[in-house]
């Protein structure tokens, strides 16, 4: 008899930083907006939109320093982190049997493979204009990685940026950018038994 699997959705969001943070949450609430699959989440996708979009005013705010601002961003943290757990068990109750859907959640699941191994390095394939002030990555897809964790910058000696999560490899899309600049990406795959591979080596492209 053929075994059933059970996924389990991956909490692994709780150890993302702030930015990355905001970006899986933001994900995850307009992916399950008029999700059929979801239709009564403990937090509602307007609910949870609402407390993306407070955490990451309560991000940009607390880089002015201050414990007071600093407080009120862990805080907001928090809220969204109790709601995103909220979810997740939801969506895992739902969904544990069909991988598929509970990807559709923007929720990850965890491996299947008890015998975890660090996860190989990522490489670029490809970077284009997707649109106006967009890049379209492509990357190889890395055995049992659950996301990809991009950054951008825009300078030879330039910090690097955080430009989100990103549940699939083969199409990424950078919105926002600025038009006539020229973007430095590199990308890891997330997962394994280390957490995250190696960075992939740089690539640049400008963006229309």
């Amino acid at each position: 008899m053929k075994k059933t699997i059970v996924y389990k959705v991956s909490l692994d969001f709780a150890n993302y930083s702030d930015s990355p943070l905001g970006d899986f949450g933001g994900n995850v609430a307009t992916s399950l907006d008029g999700n059929a699959a979801f239709p009564s989440p403990p937090v509602k996708p307007a609910d949870l939109k609402v407390q993306v979009g407070t955490f990451d005013s309560d991000v940009q705010a607390a880089l002015m320093g201050g414990l007071q601002l600093t407080a009120k961003k862990n805080a907001s943290r928090e809220i969204l982190l109790e709601s995103l757990r909220a979810n997740a068990y939801y969506v895992q109750t739902l969904a544990s049997r069909n991988l598929d859907v509970l990807l559709s959640s923007g929720y990850f699941a965890n491996s299947t493979n008890r015998a975890q191994s660090p996860l190989d390095k990522p490489a670029i394939t490809g970077i284009e204009n997707a649109a106006a002030q967009q890049l379209l990555v492509r990357v190889t897809p890395i055995d049992n990685a659950r996301s990809y964790h991009v950054q951008t910058n825009s300078g030879s000696n330039g910090a690097w940026q955080d430009a989100g999560i990103h549940p699939q490899a083969r199409r990424i899309v950078l919105p926002g950018l600025t038009s006539g600049t020229v973007y430095n990406v590199r990308v890891r795959a997330i997962g394994g038994s280390t957490g995250a591979s190696d960075w992939s080596d740089p690539q640049s492209h400008i963006s229309t």
